[in-house]
């Protein structure tokens, strides 16, 4: 074990994430996209010399924290610790050794001090455009989304890598913003860079081993702990999700023995050829540790060596573990429901710490040129309602499971061509249960301008249902409605001025048999109009005024 004691390493520990929050802080300051500067869909770590995570920024996307150090480790391989130099940046974008789609670009730089590596800090990032077809669910194959740099130099030694930029600007729609956004992460990681030297000369460090070493075996040492405190058993769940053109299965067996844990997805459902949302072995690994530092772990700063007891299995060429160069633009639409699957199985033994199906989120992407704005490229998160607790009801929508914000709308308006007509909680959305799943909402907007712009959605739980637990039922499916017709495929689409879009976002699952809700939760449900007079009587089979 280390030397320090408790009360010096949280002391030590905090500072390192104060570090990455003031990265975190610079980026949503410089970065140029709605995607950074408003969803901060982006994450910064701080790993040691060999790419092992040690802390993040307390709001990075927490699927980028878990996959980043996989990374890392793969840059650090194609380039030798003893090749780096001050001011290099290593990048990738390579959805089998990174994030799991093209978009999210990762960088590493690394750290010197006293002449020699002490630590690496890196950015995971979510780029506005990467070139490719302009849709987000459809596709051939990954060839056709976008472009992919295999592990390279962004900078060497604090220059440009010429060729790199060019590159990857040629093959965007919106080059000034992917390229303001590179630099802006890189830019951020500098400062970061100094302030990690400031730490070291304060406390008088020659690098950071020591520190490394004691965050990382307490962090293992505390997850074995709450495994350790766990029923041994094998816990098993299916659920079924959207998919594209077909639905999708995923199960897990989880098997708890002693202090650590096996994940098996055998028998999910194959790899999609009619749809972009597989998922590689870094996406799934990454959404599948995740819920289990939610639910044992919630007061231990994020870090690798949480997540050495957790083992996990994904049969090669299932849609857990797709193969290249299948197509996995929109991977988040398996992925996301992950976690329901591993608490729908977890429950008994969670108890108080799972929550039931979620209304899923629904990312989507406007572009197109203007006569008074020019050319324009946003994006928005919108969410659905998050799933029942087991003392609690349901959120109303905020992102799960990742943290990305709501992009405001005034921003939107400002930067493109559409106005938003109504935005909204949706009545009824609810799953019905002893505590109620949080409802989902209403989002309309037309498009004002006079040409016409290309509309990219990725919706979900339009065909299935978000599903309660412990006898709590599902919340309420959405819906997509174009001009007053509902769409099930969504391929890019073209809004001509005049259009209207809809999105009826679903709600939450419930908890506990609706029956066990109160009158008086309910006549107050009735009251903020979260269910209305005719849900009340359907789901809860009460009579309000």
């Amino acid at each position: 074990m280390s030397s320090l004691d408790p009360i010096e390493l949280e002391i030590l520990w905090q500072r390192l994430i104060s570090i990455m929050d003031e990265v975190d802080s610079i980026i949503v300051k410089t970065t140029f996209s709605t995607i950074l500067r408003e969803s901060r869909d982006f994450a910064c770590i701080l790993t040691d010399k060999w790419g092992r995570s040690l802390c993040q920024s307390q709001l990075s996307t927490a699927n980028f924290s878990a996959v980043y150090p996989l990374t890392a480790k793969s840059l650090l391989a194609h380039f030798p610790l003893e090749t780096l130099r001050e001011g290099d940046v290593l990048a990738t974008n390579d959805p089998w050794l990174g994030t799991g789609h093209l978009p999210d670009y990762i960088l590493l730089t690394p750290v010197f001090f006293g002449g020699k590596l002490v630590a690496c800090l890196g950015t995971v990032s979510h780029m506005s455009d990467v070139g490719g077809h302009p849709g987000e669910i459809e596709g051939d194959d990954v060839f056709s989304e976008g472009l992919c740099m295999p592990p390279f130099k962004l900078y060497e030694a604090g220059a440009e890598n010429q060729m790199a930029f060019d590159i990857i600007g040629a093959n965007c729609r919106a080059p000034d913003l992917l390229l303001g956004d590179l630099r802006a992460m890189a830019g951020a990681a500098v400062i970061g860079a100094r302030r990690l030297v400031e730490f070291l000369e304060d406390y008088q460090l020659d690098d950071i081993e020591t520190l490394a070493a004691a965050i990382t075996e307490r962090s293992e040492g505390i997850m074995r702990q709450r495994i350790l405190e766990l029923p041994d058993g094998v816990y098993s769940y299916g659920l079924d999700i959207d998919g594209y053109i077909e639905t999708v299965h995923l199960y897990a067996s989880v098997t708890v023995e002693g202090s650590e844990v096996t994940v098996d997805y055998s028998g999910s459902s194959p790899e999609s050829y009619h749809g972009a949302i597989n998922s590689s072995y870094n996406s799934t690994l990454s959404s599948t540790v995740y819920p289990f530092k939610c639910a044992l772990v919630p007061e231990v700063p994020n870090n690798e060596a949480l997540f050495r007891p957790i083992r996990m299995i994904a049969p090669e060429g299932s849609i857990l573990n797709a193969k290249f160069p299948i197509a996995v633009k929109a991977r988040a639409k398996t992925t996301n429901n992950l976690n329901q699957v591993l608490f729908g199985a977890l429950w008994p033994i969670f108890k108080e710490r799972v929550q039931a199906s979620n209304g899923a989120i629904w990312p989507w992407v406007l572009k197109g040129v203007d006569p008074e704005l020019g050319s324009f490229l946003i994006d928005m998160l919108p969410h659905g309602g998050r799933g029942a607790l087991p003392q609690s009801d349901g959120m109303v929508p905020v992102a799960y499971p990742n943290n990305s914000t709501i992009t405001p709308c005034e921003v939107l308006e400002s930067q493109s061509p559409i106005l938003f007509t109504k935005k909204e909680l949706r009545c009824d959305s609810g799953g019905p249960g002893q505590y109620r799943g949080g409802l989902g909402q209403v989002i309309v907007f037309k498009h004002v301008g006079t040409t016409g712009i290309t509309f990219s959605l990725t919706p979900d739980r339009i065909t299935t249902l978000p599903m309660g637990l412990a006898g709590g039922k599902p919340g309420r499916i959405g819906k997509v409605v174009i001009n007053g017709e509902a769409i099930f495929l969504f391929p890019a689409i073209t809004l001509e001025p005049g259009d209207v879009v809809e999105l009826h976002i679903a709600g939450g699952g419930g908890f506990g048999p609706p029956e066990a809700r109160s009158i008086e939760q309910l006549r107050q449900d009735l009251e903020m109009g979260y269910i209305s007079s005719e849900g009340a009587r359907k789901d809860y089979r009460v009579e309000l005024e």
